[in-house]
């Protein structure tokens, strides 16, 4: 005996479609924003691995996890970088202009890792 499973389909003009279903492990998956961007990549740039992922039902789970990473390494990176460059709580008090020029660039700067390192690969 076979171990196939039988494939239903609907009829979509001239064409039968199959009625493809994600398993339940993915439709409780939620992304944010890094899991979306990598997925919306994936389905422009990387066409194949997109397909592949899809059919094995494991796109939101792959995604899931590119986001979770990313949020660790960019909490990570913005850790580091406000030590390297003395961005302190002092200094949040003392002269708040000066921190959120400091820290929006070193977020940028983090996005970009981020984006260049995981998303875009």
């Amino acid at each position: 005996m076979s171990n196939k499973k039988a494939i239903s389909y609907r009829q979509v003009g001239d064409y039968l479609i199959p009625n493809f279903v994600l398993p339940p492990e993915e439709t409780a998956v939620t992304l944010g924003k890094w899991g979306m961007m990598h997925k919306a990549y994936l389905e422009k740039h990387k066409k194949p691995l997109f397909n592949s992922l899809l059919i094995k039902g494991k796109l939101y789970q792959h995604c899931a996890e590119i986001e979770n990473q990313a949020r660790n390494m960019f909490d990570t990176i913005i850790e580091q970088m406000n030590v390297s460059e003395a961005v302190t709580e002092e200094l949040k008090e003392q002269k708040q202009w000066e921190w959120v020029q400091i820290m929006g660039n070193i977020q940028q700067q983090a996005r970009e890792i981020v984006l260049d390192e995981l998303i875009y690969k």
